[in-house]
């Protein structure tokens, strides 16, 4: 059992990170065992995805105040909450997932920029592209350009230089 101090400082640590997240996740767990639950706490360290199971009167509190206390209502039986600060995108991934292969996983809501999310929002915002994808399109695409450039520029002094060459063969075969 938890003293008041404990209760304290989990809810202040609780509290700094839901005030900071870019995205939170509400789940019920209700039913996973201990290896799948163990399976899903590493695949959300792996994504740098935080994973809390709290007493939701600790929640409650440490909600107030931050997007998640939109969810305040879903703070019923045994919950865990995902928190997210650097790409919404991931942990809504690697829940719904978890959840295909896990029946007993279930998403209840999310919250992302002061705004609800239902399931299928969470279930949608999965089918994005991760956050790590976009940076990697944005820098092919910036990498594509200069290179390009390059291409097009040596081609001159090339076509030059095989112009060249070919009026060098020219007047030796005469």
């Amino acid at each position: 059992m938890l003293n008041i101090s404990e209760k304290k400082e989990i809810v202040e640590r609780l509290a700094a990170q839901l005030a900071s997240a870019e995205i939170t996740i509400l789940f019920d767990y209700k039913g996973l065992d201990v290896l799948a639950m163990t399976e899903l706490r590493a695949k959300l360290r792996d994504a740098s995805v935080q994973i809390e199971v709290v007493k939701n009167t600790l929640l409650t509190r440490a909600a107030k105040g931050s997007d998640s206390a939109l969810m305040q209502d879903l703070y019923k039986g045994p919950n865990a909450i995902v928190i997210s600060v650097d790409d919404p995108v991931a942990p809504a991934k690697i829940l719904v997932d978890f959840a295909k292969t896990n029946e007993k996983l279930e998403i209840k809501a999310g919250t992302l920029a002061g705004k609800l999310l239902s399931v299928d929002e969470i279930t949608q915002l999965a089918k994005m592209p991760s956050k790590q994808e976009l940076l990697t399109k944005l820098v092919c695409t910036l990498n594509a350009v200069p290179t390009s450039f390059v291409t097009v520029i040596s081609g001159v002094p090339r076509a030059f230089v095989n112009v060249l060459s070919a009026i060098k063969d020219q007047k030796e075969a005469a």
